[in-house]
C-alpha cells in the first residue's frame, strides 16, 4: 500500500503552476496521480506525445482550448480527457488558480517540465 501525504510528495513548477506527483513510475502502478495548480491568469500551450491524460477540477474556472478552438469550460466538478494526446491550450481564469487532479498514462518519471517560451506546444 502507498499513503502519501501532501507534504511528502515531489513538487515541480511546470511553468505556469505547480504539479505535486502523488504516484511516480518508481511507484510501479503504470500511472502517475497528481494535484496541478494552474496559476490565475495564464495561457499554456500544452501537448503530451508520451502520455495521455486526464484532469478533474476541483476548484477555479478556466478552459481548455483544442488545436481547432473549441473552447471547453472547466469548473468545479468538469472532467476532461486527452485521449489522443491532443494539443491544447489551458487557460486559467483571472481570479483565482485553477486546481485539477491528474492521471497520466504511462507513468510520469517525476522531474518533467514544460517549455513555455517555445512557439511550438510544450510536451514531455
Amino acid at each position: 500500500m502507498i499513503v502519501r501525504r501532501l507534504d511528502e510528495v515531489t513538487t515541480v513548477d511546470w511553468g505556469n503552476g505547480l504539479s505535486r506527483r502523488f504516484l511516480l513510475e518508481s511507484d510501479g502502478m503504470g500511472y502517475s496521480m497528481t494535484d496541478t495548480t494552474v496559476r490565475a491568469g495564464t495561457k499554456s500551450k500544452l501537448e503530451y506525445r508520451r502520455h495521455l491524460e486526464a484532469c478533474y477540477c476541483i476548484k477555479g474556472t478556466g478552459e481548455v482550448v483544442d488545436s481547432d478552438g473549441t473552447s471547453h469550460p472547466i469548473e468545479p466538478g468538469t472532467f476532461y480527457a486527452l485521449d489522443q494526446h491532443d494539443a491544447h491550450f489551458l487557460i486559467a481564469g483571472e481570479e483565482e488558480d485553477l486546481r485539477l487532479v491528474c492521471v497520466f498514462s504511462p507513468a510520469l518519471r517525476g522531474g518533467e517540465r514544460h517549455s513555455l517560451d517555445s512557439a511550438d506546444f510544450s510536451q514531455y
